[in-house]
């Protein structure tokens, strides 16, 4: 019996996911976000999910709403078995999640219950998880507070950045909903609810959450900087412009200098004091209206950097 199924979602991640499940079932629908302008020039550009359904002849449907009644009646026609969610990033209601037979699952990137939610990878460097995973959950109508049927778990290393912990859970997420299918397929996979007492909520990063506070403990900082890259970026002011920091050394050393202090050069770069008498040491940057490069040759080209106080605005 071949059953039908449906997969949504919009973002790189959810990307792997859609190619495992294509290449070993078969994906009667592909449902993601509608194409958004991209760029200075503001050119169509489709996410890449939908790009990717093109690139495999997969029918493709992108509706600007998928709670419209338009969307909610060409879902229902199609007569789902499955409708398989990874990173879609629009709220399911429940008419819609009532329709497959065999109900709606989500492949969340973070050990359900912990960081529910728009953005639990960066939250679980931002937040210096030590483990973080991958869920495979029925949706329900909460916000990721449907049962839970698999899971994967992971090591966060100091390593590690949002970046690469986002290419990480990918694949572990492709490799984790073949493995978990077939007994949703046939009735006989397992199901446990989450406990409310365990969870967190992590939502999507917003403007006020780049801005670097040097006040912090080191480690904070070290998360933060790992946390928001290589996106949105973490940033600092340093004289009165913005400078992203995409890149960080675990803190070592101490300092007795006001926090914020550019305490000196390094051969990676330079280093910063943070709040408890630590520093951290900053590896790649950009400065607003520049390209990103890395800290020891921006610290080479500005003999005045040591002493300097960031943060503060002239």
């Amino acid at each position: 019996m071949n059953e039908t199924i449906i997969f949504m979602g919009t973002p790189d991640f959810s990307v792997p996911v859609l190619r495992a499940l294509h290449e070993n079932h078969e994906v009667s629908m592909v449902i993601s976000q509608p194409d958004k302008p991209v760029g200075r020039k503001r050119v169509l550009t489709p996410p890449p999910v939908a790009a990717a359904a093109k690139e495999m002849g997969i029918p493709l449907f992108q509706p600007e709403r998928i709670g419209d009644f338009e969307a909610v009646e060409k879902i229902r026609e199609m007569n789902p078995d499955i409708i398989i969610t990874a990173a879609y990033g629009q709220i399911l209601p429940k008419e819609l999640l009532d329709i497959p037979r065999l109900g709606a699952v989500n492949v969340h990137a973070s050990l359900l219950p912990r960081h529910r939610g728009g953005a639990p990878i960066h939250r679980a460097i931002l937040e210096g998880d030590r483990e973080t995973g991958v869920s495979i959950m029925y949706m329900a109508e909460g916000l990721d507070s449907g049962d839970v049927i698999s899971q994967s778990a992971v090591q966060i290393t100091d390593d590690d950045n949002t970046g690469t912990l986002h290419d990480r859970l990918s694949k572990i997420g492709a490799k984790l909903l073949l493995e978990t299918l077939p007994s949703i397929l046939d009735g006989t996979n397992d199901r446990a609810p989450q406990d409310p007492a365990e969870v967190t909520v992590s939502p999507n990063i917003q403007k006020e959450d780049e801005q670097l506070d040097w006040t912090r403990d080191a480690r904070a900082v070290f998360n933060h900087i790992r946390g928001l890259s290589p996106w949105p970026g973490a940033y600092t002011l340093l004289d009165g412009k913005r400078l992203k920091i995409y890149g960080a050394a675990k803190p070592d050393g101490s300092t007795a200098e006001v926090p914020g202090t550019i305490t000196g050069i390094s051969e990676r770069g330079f280093t910063v004091a943070c709040g408890d008498g630590r520093a951290v040491e900053v590896t790649e940057v950009q400065l607003s209206g520049k390209k990103k490069t890395d800290a020891h040759h921006f610290a080479a080209g500005r003999q005045d950097l040591t002493g300097t106080v960031m943060g503060q605005v002239d």
